[in-house]
């Protein structure tokens, strides 16, 4: 290789030290229930799930070539959703490449460490390079194999690749442990919330005169009986209105007129994803252009996506953010009288996503849920004091799992 830190990905096949692929174009008659699974776009997505169901028979492994898996590759996806990446350690199971995949694979890691390669791509320099070409018309993104075998990339010395990818590999070590620890978290407030509202475990104790298990100060704030109302039996005192009569604030967001930088920062639909709210997806809003007063969204808000068949019906708490942000008009905003409610009423959707999902009105791909619905929509509400008091239980896991994500997105910038 040359001494030179650059080099010419086309350059680097030639020499037989890189190959770049894509995936296997299987025919509907070759593809089973078992053998190989074939790796989705969809399916890289923080590792690897094959969530497809197709797979290739085992003897018909030699008809995919080089397109099954092999350790050390790294996955790109190339088309569509583009910018998606993976790595296959040795973990992972053998796989199929499909055609909006693409795999990038050393074949000679004295020149080209697999760890640095995957850091490498996802790199401001691969970055500049694939976005540069994946917007060239209309239609869905696509990065070309033409594209990518045309680019360059910057190798240090084979020792300062290795010791690239040992530190942030580290440094993803742990932005995982924070991930796994706040997938813990949010179980746990998962199921107190199932316990005390929707299974009314305390209540149904005290009505058949066993112990809550719960502090004194807390048992006693919940009823020893039942009452009908049009969700069902719920605790005696406890109400079941529609969502309006406690929510101050049910409104959707703006349209935004984009910038790059400056303004505040928009959330969208991509934003509201697995209960939580990422975001990478985000964009920036001009404040000049049209203004924002009022429309802010403050911490502990429910956001509910509300457009579009898959997406509506995704529900997040927003959690404490360093600036200000607004959603776009296919979010709903909904908050409570207080920061207390609030943080309920992010609970409490939270926990009925899949009926939320089902209000959405009109043809596919034109699905809305409108606010009017959504807020027609019977929540069960608790004594005041009770609510504060699943507040402070809850806030302190809640906190903890904001204070995860920011220690992961500052080791993932470092």
């Amino acid at each position: 290789m040359s001494s030179d830190n650059t080099h010419k990905v086309a350059d680097l096949i030639a020499l037989g030290k890189l190959c770049i692929g894509d995936g296997y174009r299987a025919k509907n008659s070759e593809l089973g229930s078992a053998g190989i699974p074939f790796a989705r776009a969809g399916d890289i997505n923080g590792g690897f799930h094959f969530k497809s169901g197709d797979h290739l028979p085992e003897g018909d492994a030699w008809k995919a070539g080089n397109k099954l898996s092999q350790v050390g590759d790294v996955v790109f996806t190339s088309k569509g959703t583009v910018g998606r990446f993976g790595y296959v350690a040795d973990s992972i199971q053998k796989f199929v490449y499909s055609p909006r995949l693409c795999f990038w694979r050393s074949l000679d890691r004295n020149a080209i460490d697999p760890g640095f390669l995957f850091y490498w791509v996802q790199s401001k320099e691969f970055y500049q390079q694939y976005k540069s070409v994946s917007q060239k018309t209309d239609m869905a993104e696509y990065v070309s194999l033409s594209d990518q075998r045309s680019m360059e990339i910057t190798l240090p010395f084979p020792g300062q690749q290795k010791a690239i990818a040992h530190i942030l590999g580290t440094l993803d070590d742990k932005i995982e442990l924070n991930r796994k620890t706040n997938e813990t978290l949010e179980a746990m407030a998962k199921a107190l919330f199932k316990s005390w509202f929707v299974d009314f475990d305390p209540v149904r104790a005290k009505a058949e005169g066993r112990p809550t298990g719960l502090p004194a100060e807390i048992s006693d704030l919940f009823p020893d009986s039942f009452e009908d109302s049009e969700l069902g039996e719920i605790p005696s005192g406890w109400k079941c209105s529609p969502l309006t009569d406690r929510a101050i604030y049910l409104s959707r967001g703006i349209s935004p007129a984009y910038c790059e930088e400056g303004g505040v920062l928009v959330l969208n639909q991509k934003c509201v994803r697995d209960s939580r709210v990422s975001f990478e997806k985000a964009r920036r809003h001009d404040t000049t252009r049209k203004q924002v007063i009022g429309r802010k969204v403050r911490r502990f808000d429910a956001l509910v996506n509300s457009t579009g068949v898959g997406t509506l019906g995704r529900v997040a708490m927003m959690p404490i953010c360093q600036e200000e942000v607004v959603v776009d008009s296919h979010v709903t905003v909904v908050r409570g009288g207080n920061e207390q409610e609030s943080f309920f009423i992010s609970s409490a959707l939270l926990n009925r996503q899949t009926e939320i999902e089902a209000l959405g009105e009109g043809s596919t791909g034109q699905t809305e849920l409108s606010r009017v619905v959504l807020g027609s929509m019977p929540v069960i509400f608790p004594l005041s004091q009770l609510i504060s008091a699943y507040f402070d239980f809850a806030l302190i896991i809640q906190d903890k799992i904001e204070k995860n994500d920011q220690a992961s997105v500052a080791l993932a910038s470092a």
